[in-house]
């Protein structure tokens, strides 16, 4: 019978009051936006890449390298991937029982107190009185507290829960590092898009002095008038505040990566220009299949929150039904510590309680109301955490199925300015074209030779957020 009861006990205790967890359906397209803004991309489902295959300049991986040992959010990640951990292994344990071990002596004495000392008693002779005992108890105890029969699920679903939000834990520190990568390789881009930029303004600035100076020595001779010079005065000025906007740029995206890094960052790994730097990522085929959006590390995140949450519908739902938990102890007792360890001084106590509330004021119903509610959110968070990440996917598709027509003209427009500029400066200096005429040629040139650096770092800005949405390095979940 005891055998009978035991093997009914343990059948009970794998019962899971939990939903049967069901994966919501993809709340996008299967396939990405086609149309004029996009272009025709590759079926073949995306690679499975290292951030060393996308970012292939070795002097930025070697940056990212250095971020990743250093920076201080991924160590704050680090930390709460071992404090989720650890919170998964405190709720398991209350799914054990809990066992100590006492050891005690104890010395009594039950003498009597009943003299008066008003009274002439003999109390020693009085038939009514106690003898008086004095002596050492021994003892050496292990017992078992408190351990619940999970009959229910109860602690398996809140294990569950706790298994579930650590391994989101996990894809949350994943989506760190890849914002962190992205974050590092744009910094990057940047700083030597403002290389180029202070490249360009110091070259214009040059220009313009010997432009100054020659219109300066036409005015002094009486052939230009004063409105030719501080029109090239002008043009001298602007590159000189570009000068020095660009150099207060460079000493900022230097701050910002080094941030980053959380360590200083060796002048020998930054890039010279915009040129050095162009290909230093290469350009990820998307795939056509939208469910590698799945693999995302904060989709993935979402979907361990919503496999908790699930978990916890469980939990509250065996909440609605008695708790039955056992109590017992088995020691030894002797009145001498040289017969403590025998069979005589065996001693045994168990115990089982049940407990149930009659009346809570409805508080258990309404916490499997309160669950089920937190589990639709759940699927809600998770359904949106999809779509936010298709369409980040679906935007950069977008730029990049439209930034090489972009390139191309704004390059033709540097070609034109360049010959225009060239053209005008030639029929100025023979007398056919007025000054302004030239400056303005000037002007539009310095213009566009900026918007083509910009368009430039958009470009391999673009292949750096395709690698972020569709969510850097595929890493099995756990």
């Amino acid at each position: 019978m005891r055998g009978a009861a035991l093997i009914a006990i343990a059948l009970l205790s794998g019962c899971s009051m939990a939903p049967k967890y069901v994966q919501p359906e993809l709340p996008v397209p299967q396939s990405w936006p086609v149309g004029d803004a996009y272009l025709a991309q590759s079926e073949a489902s995306l690679p499975v890449l290292s951030y060393r295959d996308v970012f292939v300049d070795p002097r930025l991986a070697q940056v990212i390298d250095q971020a990743l040992a250093n920076n201080r959010n991924l160590r704050i990640a680090a930390a709460n991937i071992e404090a989720a951990r650890a919170q998964f292994r405190i709720q398991r344990a209350s799914q054990l029982p809990q066992i100590g071990v006492a050891a005690g002596r104890t010395q009594f004495d039950n003498g009597t107190a009943n003299q008066n000392r008003n009274q002439d008693v003999d109390i020693g002779n009085s038939p009514t009185a106690s003898r008086s005992t004095a002596g050492v108890r021994y003892t050496a105890d292990v017992s078992t507290t408190a351990f619940e029969l999970d009959l229910f699920g109860r602690l398996q679903s809140l294990s569950d829960a706790a298994l579930n939000r650590y391994f989101g834990t996990e894809a949350a520190a994943r989506a760190t590092r890849l914002t962190l990568i992205g974050d590092i390789a744009d910094a990057w881009l940047t700083y030597a898009t403002d290389r180029s930029l202070l490249k360009l303004a110091e070259d214009t600035a040059a220009n313009a002095r010997e432009r100054v100076k020659l219109t300066r020595l036409r005015l002094d001779g009486g052939i230009a008038p004063r409105t030719d010079l501080r029109q090239a005065e002008q043009i001298l000025a602007t590159a000189e505040a570009d000068i020095a906007a660009q150099t207060t740029a460079l000493a900022q995206d230097v701050n910002a990566l080094q941030l980053l890094v959380g360590a200083p960052v060796d002048e020998a790994l930054l890039p010279r220009s915009l040129a050095d730097a162009g290909e230093a990522v290469k350009t990820l085929p998307a795939g056509l299949d939208s469910t590698i959006l799945l693999r995302r590390p904060d989709v993935m995140q979402a979907e361990y929150e919503l496999r908790a949450a699930n978990a916890e519908i469980g939990a509250a739902r065996a909440a609605l039904f008695p708790r039955i938990t056992l109590t017992g102890l088995a020691g030894l007792a002797s009145n001498a510590l040289s017969t403590l360890f025998t069979g005589a001084a065996f001693n045994y106590s168990a115990g089982a309680n049940v407990r149930y509330s009659l009346f809570a004021g409805g508080a258990a119903q309404a916490g499997v109301a309160q669950t089920q509610a937190q589990r639709d959110a759940a699927v809600a968070g998770y359904e949106g955490a999809i779509q936010a990440a298709f369409r980040d996917v679906a935007d950069a598709l977008a730029r990049r199925g439209t930034i090489t027509e972009q390139l191309r003209a704004t390059r033709a427009f540097v070609e034109a300015a360049e010959d225009n500029y060239r053209l005008t400066d030639m029929r100025y200096r023979g007398g056919l074209d007025s000054f302004l005429t030239s400056l303005d040629a000037q002007r539009s040139l310095y213009t566009a030779e900026r918007t083509l650096l910009t368009t430039r770092l958009v470009e391999a800005s673009n292949r750096v957020t395709l690698y972020r949405a569709l969510g850097g390095e595929a890493i099995t979940a756990p």
